[in-house]
Formats: structure tokens, C-alpha cells, sequence
């Protein structure tokens, strides 16, 4: 399981990911609907929105209930929600960025100051990890699209800058100002994306032992479990050996 290169949330786990959509859902239709707002309601013509709109598709989430979404933001209903990134350090020295959607900035930063202090970490100040990361685009594609050489070349040919290749999928990542550009390209050639999105890339990850990996999870597992937490990147690296003796 590595934080540099699968962002495997831990609500993809064995046997959470049922228990947890739910608040799954929330979360993506809280982002589309701030996506929305934030510019036009087409996904075609709103990069971000269509971003949010293949990320819920990727997670079977209903036509029904992505149309809600993007009619909340022209109807103008629900809260007003507010970016938030925060970043801290976890067990094993491992840097975590946490990007958060709220409509209470002090209650998220509460929850979120105490994640990080029940469980190993500490919460530092704005930059204090960020530096140590990329921030680039980020499409997925699964296995099935191809092998690592015809991705590759897709990925090249559309004006990506890197592609990763393991037993999850395929990973390729671009200038975040190519993000959009990118994606549609790969359409025409691997179909649509599992999810195409800003990410943060690690420049030097941490490999993290059993110990250290336990605590580490929960303090993620924590952070994801609170409504107002969109995404935690991290630049931690746990070994299937790791993997398999704490499952």
C-alpha cells in the first residue's frame, strides 16, 4: 500500500468499502456541487466538475444522484462550503496532506487537530509538509485497458509527463494545467478514466514497518471518517508483508 502512488483510501479496504459508502456519496456530491458552483454546470466545459463527475461514476454512485448534486448548486441550496488544507506528520516521520470541504472551519480543524493527537501524529502549520509534494494531475485507468506498454504510449502521446504501472491500475501524471487536456485525449484511446483529479505527488516516500503502519492507518482511517475530510495524501509507503500481517 503505498500513499505515493495507489492513494488507496482506507474506505477501499477489504470489507469497508460497503460499510462506508454512504458517506462516500456525501462526499462526492458535496464536491460536485461545490464544483459546480465554482463555475458552470456542464462538465464538459468545467474541468473540475467533470473531475468529480468521473470520480462518482468510478464509485457507482446513481445518474439520480449526481444530477442532484449539480442542481443544488444552480438552485442554490446547501451550505456554503469552504476549502481547507491542512498538514501534519504521522507515525514514522510520514507527511500527510489533508484537504477538507466545510461549512465550520473551527469544527474541522478541532476533529482534525484531534485525529492527529489520539492517534501518533502532530498537526503542523500551512507548508509545513506541501513543500515535500507535486502538485499534479492525476488520471487512473484500470488494469484492464491495456498493459503497461500500450498505456504508456496513450499516456505519452496526450502530453502526460509520467505513467506507474502496478497490480492496482495504471497511474499517469501531468502538469496540473494539463489535467483537462490530458484526460480527453486518453478518452480517444483507453475510454473514460476511472478518475482524473489534482493530486499530491510525494518526492521522497517513507517506508514505514509494522508498528509504525498500524498507528498510521488508524490516524487515516480517523481523519476519513469525519464528513467534512475530502482527501488525505500522504508519502508513506506499507509493504504487502506489512499489509497482510495487519489485516
Amino acid at each position: 500500500m503505498a500513499g505515493h502512488s495507489k492513494f488507496k483510501n482506507i474506505m477501499h479496504r477489504k470489507g469497508a468499502q460497503d460499510k462506508k459508502r454512504s458517506a462516500m456519496f456525501s462526499k462526492l456530491s458535496r464536491e460536485i456541487t461545490v464544483a459546480a458552483k465554482m463555475g458552470t454546470p456542464d462538465p464538459d466545459m468545467n474541468p473540475r466538475l467533470r473531475a468529480a463527475v468521473l470520480a462518482a461514476k468510478a464509485q457507482s454512485m446513481p445518474k439520480d444522484n449526481i444530477q442532484r448534486a449539480i442542481d443544488k448548486s444552480s438552485a442554490g441550496e446547501g451550505e456554503n462550503y469552504e476549502e481547507i488544507r491542512y498538514e501534519g506528520f504521522g507515525p514514522g516521520g510520514v507527511s500527510l496532506i489533508v484537504e477538507a470541504l466545510t461549512d465550520n472551519r473551527n469544527r474541522t480543524a478541532t476533529n482534525v487537530r484531534t485525529a492527529f493527537s489520539k492517534n501518533g501524529g502532530n498537526l503542523g502549520a500551512s507548508g509545513s509538509v506541501s513543500h515535500g509534494f507535486a502538485r499534479l494531475g492525476l488520471i487512473t485507468y484500470p488494469l484492464s485497458v491495456g498493459d503497461t506498454d500500450k498505456v504508456f504510449e496513450a499516456a505519452i502521446e496526450a502530453g502526460a509527463e509520467d505513467v506507474e504501472s502496478d497490480e492496482e491500475g495504471h497511474q499517469i501524471w501531468t502538469a496540473q494545467e494539463d489535467l483537462h487536456e490530458v484526460s480527453k485525449a486518453l478518452e480517444a484511446s483507453l475510454g473514460e478514466a476511472e478518475s482524473a483529479k489534482l493530486a499530491w505527488r510525494p518526492q521522497t516516500p517513507v517506508e514505514v514497518g509494522d508498528e509504525e503502519a498500524g498507528t498510521l492507518l488508524k490516524l487515516i482511517d480517523a481523519l476519513e471518517d469525519d464528513d467534512d475530510i475530502q482527501t488525505v495524501w500522504g508519502n508513506y509507503e506499507v509493504s504487502e508483508a506489512v499489509m497482510e500481517r495487519l489485516s
